[in-house]
């Protein structure tokens, strides 16, 4: 069964229709195929969302404002669930392989799909170098004869090696993955209430209840401009939560999937990340030195008189790096061939295998992964400093450009197929435009912020660059209308 056709190519009309034309793939691919079964969407959505950056980023975050991390936590999750529940109604009325790049391209025009379609997959492979060292740092502390460059090219050619067999190998890869993220952290914030109200047998840890929210300093111990700190140190571990909305074209009923998957953002949020985090803060007084020293979980851990906790940690970390591995190859990959489909990228992007795999998008994507990984053990301070600070804002533009792509979509959906919106932003258009300037105020803030400002005026001056040649090339060479 082939998936739902993309939002390609079309006229410069920011309404006008879109036709997909399928990937050609050697002569015997017809397009990507429908081979995510529906409990690997499930799982993709639920775990998507827990990147490997809540397990080892959020020591820091928890250092810089106190249990006032908390509200950090909220501000940046509430600005996710908005952005989810706008791409979530594209999504869910379009389902699409290039998603909210391919919508941005209807609605607000060919530059944009093209601008905000480069840099999500410049930021993906950029990824995928970052998610290889750290697993391979990890391997490398448990087999120390295979040198960490070794682990990281294991690494990456097995999940390279499963994305090219098929989409449902992905699928599976990342069910497993997702499940074991969903079942640590489900326990962990389980059991650490228990400890907290001191009911958990064996526990070493007091059980002082909610005491350690406001016995080291107060709620907000380093003040209310820390909680702006901690969103800075914490937005970009939310990155990946739209995952779902490209897998969903390659399953079997996308709708439901987005559907199911939008509906349920909140409480994964709120789990997931709020759940845990809270967790660690009452176990532990915000400034306790083994929040830092171990890591905020290992420490959580560790007072409760879990064994081995740091090695649990290092089991549960390595499954988050190689989950974000895989989706960060598939997603890199998808976008590509979305891009390829559209004109915007090689020809041979777009052409799928027989299977439906997009092999060229996905080699393409892998070959850039390699050379940044090498960069980083080549150039760590100079070259792939700057990969990482180029590519740190684009969560930040890819949910800016979903919230002014939603403003027209919604219109254009009203239009042409009223029937497919069922999932709907919440009082439209407000509650758009509010998002809009919240994120806004989080990109002026990294301008403003010492520890941000490098990160946000880098990806400026990468953003720029790809929309002067999406510009440029626009008018060079207007894309054709495709007749349906």
């Amino acid at each position: 069964m082939t998936s739902q056709p993309s939002l390609a190519k079309e006229d410069s009309t920011p309404s006008g229709p879109v036709k997909s034309q399928p990937g050609s793939g050697n002569g015997d691919g017809d397009g990507l195929k429908a081979g995510l079964k529906n409990r690997h969407l499930s799982m993709i959505a639920i775990g998507g969302v827990i990147g490997a950056g809540l397990f080892v980023g959020s020591a820091s975050g928890i250092k810089a404002a106190g249990p006032a991390i908390l509200v950090s936590y909220a501000l940046v999750g509430t600005m996710v669930v908005l952005v989810m529940r706008m791409l979530g109604e594209m999504a869910a009325a379009r389902p699409s392989s290039g998603s909210f790049s391919a919508y941005a391209d209807q609605a607000l025009g060919r530059w944009a799909g093209f601008t905000i379609g480069w840099l999500y997959w410049f930021f993906w492979v950029v990824v995928l170098a970052v998610e290889a060292t750290a697993g391979a740092v990890i391997l490398n502390e448990w087999v120390p004869a295979v040198p960490q460059w070794g682990w990281a090219l294991i690494v990456m050619v097995v999940l390279t090696a499963t994305n090219l067999v098929s989409v449902g190998s992905y699928g599976e890869f990342e069910f497993w993955f997702a499940g074991i993220k969903v079942v640590a952290i489900g326990g962990f914030v389980l059991i650490g209430m228990l400890a907290v109200f001191g009911v958990l047998p064996g526990s070493d840890n007091p059980g002082d209840g909610f005491k350690h929210l406001t016995d080291a300093g107060g709620f907000m111990p380093n003040g209310a401009g820390a909680i702006l700190t901690g969103v800075l140190m914490v937005v970009f571990s939310f990155m990946g939560s739209e995952i779902v909305t490209l897998a969903a074209g390659e399953s079997e009923d996308p709708q439901r999937a987005v559907t199911k998957a939008t509906n349920s953002v909140i409480w994964r949020i709120g789990v997931f990340y709020l759940g845990s985090i809270f967790v660690v803060i009452t176990l532990l007084p915000w400034n306790d030195k083994s929040i830092v020293k171990d890591g905020s979980y290992v420490a959580a851990l560790n007072s409760i008189g879990i064994p081995h906790a740091g090695q649990v940690m290092n089991v549960i970390v390595l499954t988050a790096v190689l989950s974000c591995l895989n989706s960060g190859l598939y997603t890199a990959s998808r976008m590509a061939f979305s891009l390829g489909e559209r004109g915007d990228a090689p020809k041979a992007f777009a052409r799928t295998t027989s299977a439906g795999v997009p092999r060229t998008a996905i080699l393409g994507s892998v070959v850039f992964g390699f050379a940044a990984v090498w960069f980083n053990y080549q150039w760590p301070k100079t070259v792939f400093d700057f990969l990482l600070n180029s590519s740190g804002a684009v969560a930040l533009f890819v949910w800016l450009v979903i919230c002014f792509t939603q403003l027209r979509m919604r219109g254009i959906i009203l239009r042409e197929q009223p029937e497919k919106l069922v999932v709907k932003m919440w009082l439209f258009p407000y509650l758009t435009w509010v998002t809009i300037g919240m994120i806004s105020f989080v990109i002026v803030y990294m301008l403003y912020d010492d520890a941000g400002r490098k990160q946000m005026v880098l990806s400026l001056l990468v953003g720029a660059l790809v929309l002067g040649i999406a510009l440029v090339r626009e008018k060079v060479a207007p894309r054709e209308r495709v007749s349906e």
